[in-house]
């Protein structure tokens, strides 16, 4: 929760003076993410909600250029007008999530797992600096590969290098239809094993997820494409799994619905990213502090979403003895991030260039 006042500019010069005018500020967008959103003591928040359209659209260029207060919902409406979407499926768009926030916190959703995540689609950032100036990264076009890669430094720093105020991402044509799988497993480590052998195969799959309740665990696929190839490749993976319940129409998209706005999260509870492979979840489940949690696994087993009554930073222990790294999305206040620190000495090296006066919150 934010407590005292948050600035709201409603243009780019006003962030560069909110910049200029406070010592210690924390970029912050819809607040849908509040482990992230809620600014340390001495720290004034500043909102880029007031930051919002599209700048620039170009359909038949599959990219798009908009303010970065701009709301997530707001640019799936643009694009699904001219049957185009962001393949990197990004997290809490009912919640009022901004294009942003969702670059800032480099979250990506279930549908990342065949084309990529947000890193894969970034272009182009602008974003000023902690001298209040603005600097922009590369461009707008696809081909515009020349020079340093701020745009990729941007995805994931969570309000530590600079305040995002207009980001260019391409898109993709949007799948003509969808199809989906669920399979009830006895265990983790069978879901396991099933993922492994789906990761192995040309199917194309969109989304494949294990999800771990307080017992058992159930495999989740999703393909997408033209409609006349949906039946011969759901029959493969029927092959593959040895059955699945099919989910097609509203049941389908309800059921990846809940999985991208973290509906399976209970109220109150906290929520953390942790980056993994499938050959590190059985351990990382096995090291999860006692009492309650719920556990998904996305991406093809490649980050683990744990979800628990207690603080995120609670895994800071289990995390570091295993060499893993979490961040936290929902949940109380306190470490946004915790366990081993991957590429720190890096991470300092950009901060202190970027950000030398220390006015953005360090993480």
């Amino acid at each position: 929760m934010i407590v005292g006042t948050v600035l709201r500019p409603d243009s780019i010069e006003a962030v560069q003076a909110a910049v200029r005018e406070n010592a210690h500020v924390l970029p912050i967008g819809g607040g849908s993410k509040p482990a992230l959103a809620t600014p340390p003591d001495g720290f004034v928040p500043i909102s880029v909600a007031g930051l919002a359209g599209v700048v620039e659209y170009n359909p038949g260029e599959f990219v798009f250029t908009a303010f970065a207060g701009t709301p997530v919902a707001e640019v799936v409406r643009v694009l699904a007008a001219n049957d185009q979407y962001l393949p990197f499926d990004p997290p809490f768009v009912d919640r009022g999530a901004t294009l942003g926030g969702a670059v800032a916190a480099g979250l990506s959703g279930p549908g990342r797992c065949r084309y990529g995540g947000v890193r894969d689609f970034i272009l182009g950032v602008r974003f000023v600096t902690a001298g209040g100036e603005v600097v922009r990264g590369r461009g707008r076009v696809v081909k515009n590969a020349a020079g340093f890669d701020l745009p990729k430094l941007m995805v994931g720093s969570i309000g530590q290098l600079g305040i995002l105020v207009e980001l260019s991402l391409k898109v993709l044509p949007r799948p003509e239809a969808y199809a989906s799988l669920r399979l009830e497993l006895g265990s983790l480590d069978a879901a396991l094993q099933a993922i492994v052998r789906l990761a192995s195969l040309p199917l194309d799959i969109d989304a494949l997820d294990i999800d771990v309740p307080e017992a058992g665990a159930r495999i989740l696929v999703r393909i997408g494409g033209m409609e006349a190839a949906i039946p011969a490749r759901l029959d493969r993976l029927r092959v593959e799994l040895g059955g699945g319940e099919l989910l097609r129409g509203p049941d389908e998209e309800a059921l990846w619905h809940d999985a991208r706005e973290f509906t399976w999260v209970p109220p109150d509870w906290s929520l953390a990213k942790v980056p993994v492979t499938p050959a590190r979840i059985a351990a990382l489940d096995a090291q999860l502090p006692d009492g309650p949690s719920l556990r998904r696994y996305g991406g093809r087993g490649q980050v683990a979403w744990i979800a628990s009554p207690g603080p995120a930073d609670d895994l800071d222990g289990p995390l570091s003895a295993l060499g893993l790294s979490g961040l936290a999305i929902l949940g109380p206040t306190g470490q946004r991030r915790f366990g081993i620190r991957i590429g720190s000495t890096f991470e300092r090296r950009v901060k202190g260039a970027l950000d030398p006066l220390g006015r953005f919150v360090e993480a």
